[in-house]
């Protein structure tokens, strides 16, 4: 099936009907990573919305349920800013893209829209980016009930209260097969709290931090620890002998070559999109049905609103 997705593709941007059956297939055999070779490709050329739809849908499943390293997909926000992985990513795509009636996929994916929102960035998004369709904008809040009372919770920062509404709907959450994804969010909650502490205090026991961010002991709250530290969520070092830890500052000085040629390639990204966008966007505003439906919207005008210019 790869091989007939290579035959068909005009170019590796081009996103056939055979995308999504193939991830599909990826899916029902629990061969994950064999779907990392498109998944890593962008794409620009869509023929079917539904295509576009199933891709970006089971390429998010695939990524939570691989569970591996290699799946995550980092996408710089901007200089020195924090990264998104690969479910981020899709669960946006899904949300923001044009629709004229609310489907079941950008449902599914809006509530792991909200979830992954809480694991990555410690908040879910109250509304919906401006660019998302008005029928999504109007109706997936409503249908997404539950997780939109979970990020309420989450953003009290009372570990009880959201283990206790996660205990409630426990089997709302298995049904949609989102409960993993909610474990998550509560556990990154503590993460979220010790990333506070770095920013009041220079050094603290473990045991202070297992009491502000309410673990159960010290032990704990240096597993906690040293798990951001090996992802690198903050930097610190541990006192091992008198259990102190002390919150160090980021020691990246973005002057390495590694870096400079990682930033380089970023901006020679940005503006091969940007030439990209530019000409989709003198094509649309020749595309014949374009034109009728601008004119059909536009005011009616005086003569004096238009140019003396020779007929």
């Amino acid at each position: 099936m790869l091989t007939a997705i290579r035959k068909l593709q005009s170019s590796s941007e081009h996103l056939t009907a055979l995308h999504p059956e193939f991830l599909l297939l990826c899916l029902l055999s629990r061969c994950y990573k064999a779907g990392l070779s498109i998944l890593e490709e962008d794409v620009f050329e869509v023929d079917q919305p539904r295509d576009l739809f199933l891709f970006c849908y089971y390429g998010l499943v695939a990524s939570q349920t691989g569970n591996d390293k290699h799946w995550k997909k980092v996408v710089p926000e901007s200089i020195g800013a924090s990264t998104q992985c690969m479910l981020l990513l899709y669960t946006s795509v899904v949300v923001t893209a044009p629709m004229s009636t609310v489907n079941a996929i950008a449902v599914e994916a809006f509530k792991k829209y909200i979830l992954v929102s809480l694991i990555h960035h410690g908040q879910s998004p109250t509304n919906l980016p401006k660019y998302a369709s008005s029928v999504a904008q109007r109706n997936l809040k409503n249908l997404c009930q539950p997780y939109i009372e979970l990020a309420n919770s989450y953003s009290n920062g009372k570990i009880a209260d959201i283990e206790t509404y996660v205990e409630a709907n426990k089997d709302k959450f298995e049904s949609d097969n989102n409960l993993g994804l909610v474990k998550q969010a509560v556990s990154s909650m503590y993460k979220r709290n010790i990333q506070r502490l770095t920013q009041t205090y220079l050094t603290l026991s473990l045991q202070d931090i297992a009491n502000r961010v309410q673990l159960n002991s010290p032990k704990e709250a240096e597993m906690h620890v040293l798990q951001m530290i090996k992802d690198g969520e903050i930097y610190a070092t541990i006192n091992q002998k008198d259990g102190m830890v002390r919150f160090l500052e980021d020691p990246e000085q973005y002057k390495t070559c590694e870096m400079i040629e990682h930033i380089d390639s970023s901006i020679q990204r940005l503006m091969t999109l940007s030439k990209k966008l530019n000409g989709v966007d003198e094509l649309m505003s020749c595309d014949p049905l374009y034109l009728l439906k601008a004119g059909r919207e536009r005011q009616r005008f005086d003569f004096d609103d238009f140019d003396n210019v020779p007929q």
